[in-house]
């Protein structure tokens, strides 16, 4: 059995080393490096399930203090690494548009960096995701974001790239700010920054609930822009569709994935203070609702499949957050409020890389990225057609996929915990996800094609397409291997809220 550290250590290890083979190599042909990093993360990956578990301890001088080994913490590094691994080969099939976008003249020059600098988007992702201390979840999620500054203005001949970077580079470091001061005012508060020591403090303090509500809300509106929730979603829309596609698809994954984990990490400290828990949870309520309504409403009437997904990601933080919303708000609840959100964002790592991968092949074999140039996909690539369906069913929430299940086990949250407003604009949002999600289908079989070229797609991204497609059916008929994994030792927020 292996520490549960040594997958971040060998992520690290494998991104440094990379790095030093790509800085001495004359090649300007770099594909070789994601070919590598792909290969070893898949035995990383592997790894991952002969690591023994091993719970965060409280004990002077030990790195203990600020990492957590536990079972939810190796879920989410596992979304971590398979994201990785599919934005690695989205990047494979961009390379053609990217070298366009770089000064280099040399096809493939340049693209090295691209290859490399997601490995270390990944430790970020799976460092954050076993963070147990306020200090050490900013370190891991600067080395995240710091990492995205540079994948997002990475095209820099695009003035689209150039723009969402810098958008980025702002909002970001705005942000950042909101984060470090509500740490800052929670050790001002306890003098603590383990999560456990601070929960201990805050359930004691007396005559302090301004002060604790100050501190949520300074960390609310950190995590917001992270999470991409309503009024901090501003940059999505621009940053999204400015960024390379695969960094795109990166974005929308793995950043929420670990921003929702920090996020139910941080909020329960707060849930165990119970003269302001009604409070905090009429904030999450009224920031969940706003989040479905605008993500959902606004995506139907785009015209461009990025912009349109940028805007789905904002509708389904509004369905995370509506789980999360629903600790304590009423009687005993179907899962645990972690195994409900690790589900969900397992669920959207598989449709939302399906949907970014079929995305990327008709980009490049086409004029741009407006829904149009899917018109008459069916006739180019039956396969990339068929996929496309599948992601935008799951997406939506058809039955008998993973979208679906996500789906049902949010609004089960909700009926538990009998919070019907929530519930009517849950509805009304997945009806209007059917709406714009299967425009998508329309324009792939009944309309005609702008272009009759076929669409040739590589054996490795074939492959990686057919297991997206198993997994998205596979993991919606039968969810418990991805629940039972959650259920053992997700977080315990909703014991914390009663």
């Amino acid at each position: 059995m292996f520490p549960p550290i040594s997958l971040e250590i060998l992520v690290l290890a494998l991104g440094f080393i990379l790095l030093l083979a790509e800085s001495f190599s004359n090649s300007t042909n770099k594909r070789g490096l994601a070919h590598i990093a792909i290969f070893c993360l898949g035995w990383i990956f592997a790894i991952s399930f002969f690591t023994a578990p091993t719970p965060a301890t409280i004990g002077a001088g030990s790195y203990w203090n600020f990492y957590s080994g536990d079972g939810v913490s190796l879920v989410f590094k596992r979304i971590a690494l398979l994201t990785t691994i599919g934005v690695l080969v989205l990047a494979l099939d961009y390379e053609a548009a990217l070298a366009k976008l770089l000064p280099s003249a040399h096809v493939g020059a340049g693209t090295g960096e691209f290859y490399i600098l997601p490995l270390f988007t990944c430790a970020g992702l799976m460092l954050m995701a076993s963070a147990v201390d306020l200090v050490m979840a900013f370190a891991a999620l600067e080395l995240v974001t710091i990492s995205f500054y540079v994948l997002v203005a990475y095209a820099r001949r695009s003035h689209a790239s150039l723009e969402a970077g810098v958008k980025y580079l702002i909002l970001g470091a705005l942000s950042t700010g909101f984060i470090v001061y509500g740490i800052t005012w929670i050790f001002g508060l306890t003098g603590e920054t383990h999560f456990t020591k601070v929960a201990e403090k805050l359930a004691h303090l007396r005559g302090d609930d301004t002060a604790i509500l100050f501190a949520f809300l300074l960390i609310l509106v950190g995590l917001g822009f992270k999470v991409a929730a309503v009024p901090f979603q501003s940059w999505v829309p621009d940053v999204y569709e400015g960024a390379p596609t695969p960094v795109t698809a990166f974005l929308s994954v793995g950043s929420k994935a670990a921003g929702f984990l920090l996020f139910l990490r941080v909020l329960e400290p707060f849930l165990g203070v119970h003269s302001i828990l009604p409070k905090v949870l009429q904030v999450l309520a009224l920031v969940a609702g706003a989040t479905l309504i605008f993500g959902n409403l606004a995506a139907m009437p785009q015209n461009s499949l990025k912009r349109l997904l940028a805007y789905s990601s904002i509708g389904h933080a509004g369905y995370l957050l509506t789980a999360i919303a629903c600790i304590g708000a009423g009687g005993g609840l179907l899962l645990g409020v972690g195994a409900t959100v690790g589900y969900y964002l397992f669920a959207y790592m598989l449709m939302t890389l399906l949907a970014f991968a079929v995305l990327t092949l008709v980009s490049v074999n086409s004029k741009g990225e407006e829904i149009q140039q899917f018109n008459g996909l069916s006739k180019r690539s039956p396969f990339l057609a068929f996929a496309m369906v599948v992601a935008m069913s799951s997406l939506a929430g058809v039955p008998l996929t993973a979208g679906f299940y996500g789906k049902f086990l949010v609004f089960a949250q909700i009926i538990q915990a009998h919070h019907w407003v929530l519930l009517s604009l849950g509805v009304i949002t997945v009806g209007a996800g059917f709406y714009y999600y299967f425009r998508v289908v329309a324009a792939m079989y009944w309309h005609d094609p702008q272009e009759t070229a076929p669409i040739t797609v590589a054996p490795l991204s074939k492959i990686t397409i057919s297991l997206l497609i198993a997994a998205i059916f596979y993991f919606g008929i039968n969810p418990n291997p991805v629940l039972s994994a959650l259920r053992t030792s997700a977080p315990s927020v909703a014991a914390a809220a009663h």
